[in-house]
């Protein structure tokens, strides 16, 4: 029983490993139907909810386990939930699309809490071998849902683009990871530290070629620019659900990875890896502003403005200074709910031969459903970063913090990309207030529409300090526990 009480940090985690066997044997004795993935579908968003209960319960403090490979610590219980929560919208927005095209099978849920699980042990991750891990029980698991329809020719080219680029990236944060622990004879982040922090360690070849490795295996997962190229064909490839699955989620847990690595393993590196983190913020936000810019295709467009966001949160990573780390925390929450909300619009996109996604078929959308044209106005004025949304309010914080650190050109060519950005989204917004209505979509489900009706309420409502103020503080206090 003592034993057991030593592993209550990871109760979360394995709660979730468990409870995805469960349902995995579950799955297989019940009849192979449709009503049977919708049934394993609910128990999976009920299994999330009671795993971020979990997480929420945790005692204030920080805990390691196995010699530091696993830290649970404010950090980690933030980007936990944002991850969580992520993974329940996408699963309850999955349901009707899956039916629909007749791939609602148990063993999508199963795979998407697979990967949660991958991607919650990645938050904690304290060892490169611990990170190394929960990155491929992860992408394992993605790998499988991006070709969930195998009859479909699309989604089959998807997983088969991301697993090749994948496997590349992987083999890169090894051979990084190899370097790491040769130059400093540990692969505990603590360790590591230890020896970042040495006079010599900037002058360390083996050892800043090494970061830089791991670096660029960590941009292939948030699909920063030039590790981008799989993201665009991946998210128009993959079944609509998948890809806002892909979108949030996983995106959550590799920015966590991110910071982490960066806070706890390199901070006597700063100077080094700054260099870095500059151009992959530089160019994401550059690239995400001008290749949505010709895109029909809605999907590709979420793409290239995933891309871009991810460059702006990157800013206040750059800055390398507590208000930063909030910055990027609460960019990262602010960019959950405009991506789900904007992906739930996009599942509504239905007609009589099928889903559409081509931005010219949402003309006059505002004359045949102006609830849905209103909130997908919504998320994309807080996507463009118009105040007082939400979305201004992230780049205020990420750009707030690059000043405070005397990074005036990034700060100022992040807001040159975002006046850039704002585009391909009010263009969007243009078509459906102001073009001829094409016919009206099929009637969208219950649960997708209160999705999109609640993330754009959220939009609106952030400034109001009851909402917005308790996600700033909640930031601030875990953005502490890292600096």
């Amino acid at each position: 029983m003592s034993y057991l009480m030593t592993l209550a940090p990871l109760y979360p985690e394995l709660t979730l490993a468990v409870g995805a066997m469960v349902l995995l044997m579950l799955g297989v004795f019940m009849r192979d139907d449709q009503g049977t993935g919708e049934t394993v579908g609910w128990l999976a968003i009920t299994l999330l909810a009671v795993v971020g209960w979990q997480v929420v319960a945790q005692p204030n403090e920080t805990v390691r386990l196995f010699d530091g490979a696993f830290v649970v610590d404010g950090f980690g219980r933030f980007m936990k939930v944002l991850v969580l929560a992520g993974a329940a919208v996408s699963l309850l927005l999955s349901f009707d699309y899956l039916r629909d095209v007749k791939s609602l099978k148990f063993e999508y849920p199963v795979l998407v809490l697979l990967a949660t699980t991958g991607m919650l042990m990645m938050v904690s991750a304290g060892d490169l071998i611990a990170l190394y891990l929960g990155l491929e029980l992860q992408s394992l698991a993605l790998y499988v849902v991006a070709a969930f329809r195998r009859d479909d020719v699309r989604s089959s080219e998807a997983g088969l683009k991301y697993f090749v680029l994948g496997a590349l990236s992987s083999g890169m944060l090894l051979y990084g990871a190899s370097l790491i622990y040769g130059f400093t004879g540990s692969t505990s982040f603590q360790v590591i530290a230890t020896a970042a922090k040495s006079v010599d360690a900037g002058q360390n070849i083996g050892l800043v070629i090494g970061l830089v490795f791991l670096l660029v295996g960590l941009a292939f997962k948030i699909s920063a620019v030039p590790f981008h190229m799989w993201t665009p064909d991946v998210y128009q490839g993959a079944p609509t659900p998948v890809t806002a699955f892909f979108a949030s989620a996983p995106k959550m847990a590799a920015m966590a990875l991110v910071v982490r690595v960066l806070a706890t393993a390199f901070p006597g590196m700063g100077a080094q890896w700054q260099q870095i983190i500059v151009f992959l913020a530089l160019a994401s936000m550059l690239l995400g502003a001008f290749g949505a810019i010709g895109q029909t295709n809605i999907k590709r467009l979420m793409a290239y403005s995933s891309i871009a966001n991810i460059g702006f949160a990157l800013v206040g990573l750059a800055a390398n200074n507590a208000e930063g780390l909030q910055g990027v925390l609460v960019y990262m929450a602010i960019y959950l709910v405009m991506t789900l909300g904007s992906f739930a619009v996009i599942l509504c996109m239905r007609r009589d031969g099928g889903p559409v996604e081509e931005i010219d078929e949402l003309a006059g959308l505002a004359q045949t459903n102006l609830g849905m044209a209103t909130a997908l106005g919504l998320l994309m004025f807080s996507l463009a970063g118009i105040p007082p949304l939400a979305g201004f309010w992230g780049k205020w914080y990420v750009f707030l913090a690059a000043v405070k650190a005397q990074m005036w050109p990034l700060a100022i060519i992040g807001v040159i990309a975002s006046v850039i950005g704002a585009f391909y989204y009010l263009r969007v917004i243009k078509v459906m207030f102001f073009d001829e209505a094409k016919p009206a979509f099929l009637p969208s489900p219950a649960k997708v529409r209160i999705v999109y009706a609640i993330a754009a309420l959220l939009m609106v409502v952030f400034s109001v300090s009851f909402i917005g103020e308790p996600v700033v503080r909640a930031a601030a206090a875990a953005a502490k526990t890292l600096m």
